[in-house]
């Protein structure tokens, strides 16, 4: 992969780390309508697109992850990037299997619903990730705002109490 400089630190800036030590670095640009951040980059082939995990993964060990693996993310979270090469990572690589047994650990597959956050279509878990992102650029690292969009409150509707 032929980052220069200009595309690793334009990656950084858009990293928003939270302020605990096992806190996620969530991404806060371009989201795709699988919920999932978009990486643009210019190549001597023209412009690509990234996920900003995979290029995490990339910049902190070194390694491309292979096309027939994925990144599982180990805290839920499709918009975190917290790859790093000890204990605190919250990403790793693994197959489709285990990608899947996540899937069903974290009760992301009920209702059948093949791109479900607790049974939520692939639109809703899209809806979420830019909400977050909405969050970040607006407030920075707000712990409980990000926890309340993931758990599936609206921040702009009033509550009873």
């Amino acid at each position: 992969m032929n980052l220069t400089a200009a595309d690793v630190t334009r990656f950084w800036e858009r990293i928003v780390k939270g302020p605990a030590a096992d806190d996620c670095w969530l991404w806060s640009g371009a989201i795709g309508d699988d919920g999932y951040g978009r990486f643009w980059m210019w190549t001597e082939h023209g412009q690509r697109v990234l996920r900003p995990h995979r290029l995490a993964w990339h910049l902190a060990t070194g390694a491309e992850v292979d096309e027939s693996l994925f990144m599982r993310h180990l805290c839920d979270r499709p918009l975190c990037v917290r790859a790093t090469t000890d204990a605190q990572t919250h990403l790793v690589t693994g197959t489709h299997a285990l990608n899947m047994a996540d899937r069903a650990r974290a009760l992301r597959d009920t209702n059948a619903a093949p791109w479900g956050i607790a049974g939520l279509g692939r639109s809703r878990i899209a809806q979420t990730s830019r909400a977050i992102r909405d969050v970040l650029r607006d407030r920075g690292y707000d712990a409980a705002a990000i926890a309340a969009i993931a758990a599936g409150y609206n921040l702009d509707e009033p509550t009873l109490f």
